[in-house]
């Protein structure tokens, strides 16, 4: 079979690392100030100058001076974090890390259903309910919320807050004085009841519980904690991925025998053997035989590049052709494979993240709240109020502040819009991802299996007066019996049209030119131009012209020929899908520019950009180039959204400010993009930012609704005006509107 021109900008694609950046794992981190604590931390060490990453949990540290990792392990600790030196090896993703808080999260809903109930339905109130209640809210308040707990003290040795000191705070209050009036007030007698009153009126503290807002805000918290875990990009993912795209054996020749061993026993300077078909094992060069590769992975080439003795070829691509025999020359770290797992993982350490809302906003909150609690004690017992009543109204005010709509803002929304965006055939990563799409002003879209449907077509069919039917069928019928992509292209193509294909006699393939035999008493013949003039059938001026218009657009073109004379010329190339011009317009509509990125030469990727409407092309562009375009177009102060497919595209997904990997792709790209598109359809990517847009917006209304009833709330807390029942209340009322405002998603059309 005949074999493409090779393209050699995809050999010896090596990234270079230095050795002055040292990258540590971070542990303990809740939230984006946590991250913003250690960051602050590290850069005031000497010549030190670091970047933290909340979502992929890694610091990429620049070290200018004397400073040894050690210490920077230290200055982390210091921070109340824990910090790991990198592996030798590449960092191994436990298998579930939300298992321990969805543990968490079942035995604590399971316990607080019945606090709950309790508390609003009088009628079950039994003799003694109260102490069942505290037997069920005591674990959930101190086992369920521990990560609360624990976070808030990190806070507070470090003089900050966050959600999580709001959390801690309002539920410790909310138990601590449930414990008070249980044991040393009135709340523990016999008999006692919640009777079902929402007056504002002055009550005893010590006659009053508040399990069910201590124990419900800590599950419902846990719950929002969880689907965002559960949501959250993990670095990790992606890169396991990308490292088992590699081959996991191989044959290598030693001593003279042939042996197949686990891939990380093969040394430099090994040589193996790839048969058809299979993965190429490592980087080296080819010393026997000749083959065409399949190296899309890397480039996003639709086109196989041919290889022969002497060629450099890439582990992970894939052997197409004839059998071949490399030489080991890089591996391990070393490979290009590696190298994009690198890629991939300094973009996402370095992408900038949002810091989540509802901590922006507790920030300011928290402190505002403990100093009304305390300015609230202070003026009662400065009036010559009673010390109980004082201490009531001034604990009423933590347990008003207490944040249970405002841990359901966020998850609700991200929920219903993502279960709604997943029946769009859209996969929302997490609430990190949102903020971006806001701002998003142009978007990068890779040409192979995103533009285009990134398999070879048969697209045109030229002939001098044959039937073009007749052509496809005796040329399919030919390459039917190989196994190049192009020939199969062709196979398909003529089966479409003609149905099924006659048997063939006497096939030969030319290596690099070719393929010959009898198809119904006819010697066809089917290759390279070259192919057919050397069997006296040179092209006419009319398919010479044709074959010259087809690789002018970047085109692939094969000649036929049959009984003595050339007949045709069979144009096949990567078609554009046919919804792709489409969704370039609605991305105008939302005002977004479009540029399209990709490793074809230029000629094919300009006549897939006109035919869709794309202004804006870079071609013959690597892997690491793609994330310098990314970068450049970032510099020039452009919010910029990727959508790729492939393992090339990944380190740019990452790199990029909102990234979109196509279902349709590698698993590796679909762990580096911040948006799944399920869909194969390119028209997937608007309706991905308006679904993105229109949750945010919700998220942020969710946020001023549930602040709106704390703070409105706050002023009865501190005139001794809360009764738990109207607490209660403002608690379930807050949290159905922002659960119902969240459910106006499911209309998004």
């Amino acid at each position: 079979m005949w074999f493409a021109p090779p393209n050699s900008h995809w050999k010896d694609d090596i990234v270079s690392t230095t050795a002055d950046h040292v990258e540590l794992k971070i542990g303990g981190m809740t939230c984006a100030s946590c991250a913003a604590r250690i960051e602050k931390k590290l850069n005031k060490l000497e010549g030190v100058t670091a970047t933290v990453n909340y979502a992929t949990e890694k610091a990429d540290v620049a070290v200018a001076g004397d400073i040894s990792p050690d210490q920077l392990v230290k200055a982390v600790e210091d921070a109340g974090y824990t910090a790991q030196l990198p592996q030798t090896a590449p960092a191994v993703v436990e298998d579930d890390p939300t298992a321990a808080l969805r543990t968490r999260l079942i035995i604590a809903a399971v316990l607080t259903v019945p606090v709950i109930a309790l508390a609003m339905i009088p009628a079950w109130q039994f003799t003694n309910w109260q102490w069942l209640s505290l037997t069920l809210a005591a674990p959930v308040v101190v086992w369920g919320a521990w990560p609360f707990h624990r976070a808030a003290w990190a806070n507070l040795r470090h003089g900050t807050a966050t959600m999580d000191t709001l959390i801690s705070m309002g539920t410790i209050a909310a138990f601590g004085w449930s414990v008070y009036a249980l044991f040393w007030g009135t709340a523990g007698m016999a008999g006692m009841t919640h009777a079902f009153s929402l007056a504002i009126s002055r009550s005893d503290g010590a006659g009053n519980i508040y399990l069910e807002v201590a124990a419900g805000v800590t599950t419902f918290i846990l719950a929002g904690r969880y689907f965002e875990a559960r949501s959250k990009r993990r670095a990790g993912a992606a890169l396991r991925a990308l490292l088992e795209l590699g081959a996991k054996d191989v044959e290598v020749r030693r001593d003279g025998a042939s042996h197949r061993i686990p891939i990380d026993q093969l040394v430099v300077g090994d040589e193996f053997v790839v048969r058809p078909g299979e993965k190429i094992a490592t980087d080296g060069v080819v010393v026997d035989g000749s083959s065409a590769v399949d190296a899309a992975m890397l480039t996003g080439e639709s086109v196989p590049v041919e290889v022969g003795p002497g060629d450099q070829v890439v582990g992970a691509t894939v052997n197409v052709g004839g059998r071949l025999v490399v030489r080991a020359n890089r591996i391990g770290s070393d490979t290009q494979l590696a190298q994009m797992a690198k890629l991939v993982e300094d973009a996402q350490n370095g992408k900038a993240q949002a810091q989540r809302l509802a901590d922006k906003v507790s920030g300011i909150f928290v402190p505002i709240v403990i100093a009304l609690a305390v300015a609230t004690l202070g003026f009662w017992i400065g009036t010559g109020g009673s010390v109980a009543a004082a201490f009531t109204a001034a604990v009423a005010v933590l347990i008003i502040a207490c944040p249970c709509a405002l841990g359901l803002a966020t998850p609700t929304a991200l929920l219903v819009g993502t279960g709604r965006g997943a029946q769009l055939g859209i996969l929302i990563k997490g609430p990190e991802v949102l903020e971006s799409t806001r701002r998003i002003d142009t978007v990068v879209l890779d040409k192979t299996g995103t533009v285009t449907t990134g398999t070879m077509t048969l697209l045109d069919v030229v002939t001098d007066d044959e039937e073009p039917t007749e052509v496809l069928r005796l040329a399919g019928a030919l390459e039917d019996a190989s196994e190049h992509p192009i020939a199969r292209a062709i196979a398909k193509g003529a089966r479409d049209k003609v149905g099924d294909l006659p048997a063939v006699a006497e096939f030969a393939n030319i290596e690099g030119l070719g393929v010959q035999g009898v198809v119904d008493g006819r010697a066809v013949v089917v290759g390279r131009s070259g192919l057919l003039t050397d069997w006296a059938q040179p092209l006419s001026d009319n398919l010479a012209a044709a074959m010259r218009d087809a690789q002018a657009q970047g085109r692939t073109a094969v000649a036929v020929g049959w009984d003595g004379r050339a007949r045709a010329v069979l144009v096949v190339a990567d078609a554009v899908k046919p919804t792709s011009a489409e969704a370039i317009s609605q991305l105008r509509a939302l005002g977004l520019e479009p540029v399209m990125l990709t490793g074809d030469n230029e000629a094919a990727a300009k006549t897939i950009a006109a035919q869709v409407g794309i202004k804006d092309v870079y071609a013959e562009v690597l892997p690491q180039d793609k994330v310098d375009v990314v970068k450049r177009l970032q510099a020039e102060g452009k919010v910029v959204a990727m959508v790729g497919d492939g393992v090339n595209d990944a380190a740019a997904l990452a790199q990029a400010d909102l990234g979109l990997a196509m279902g349709t792709g590698t698993d590796v790209a679909i762990e580096a993009g911040d948006l799944t598109l399920v869909r194969g359809d390119l028209r997937a990517v608007p309706d991905a930012i308006r679904l993105s847009r229109k949750t945010l917006a919700t998220i942020k209304g969710n946020l001023f609704w549930a602040f709106a009833y704390n703070v409105a709330a706050l002023p009865l807390a501190a005139a001794g005006l809360l009764n738990p029942m109207l607490a209660g209340a403002a608690m379930a009322f807050s949290s159905v509107f922002v659960v119902s405002n969240s459910l106006r998603l499911r209309r998004f059309r």
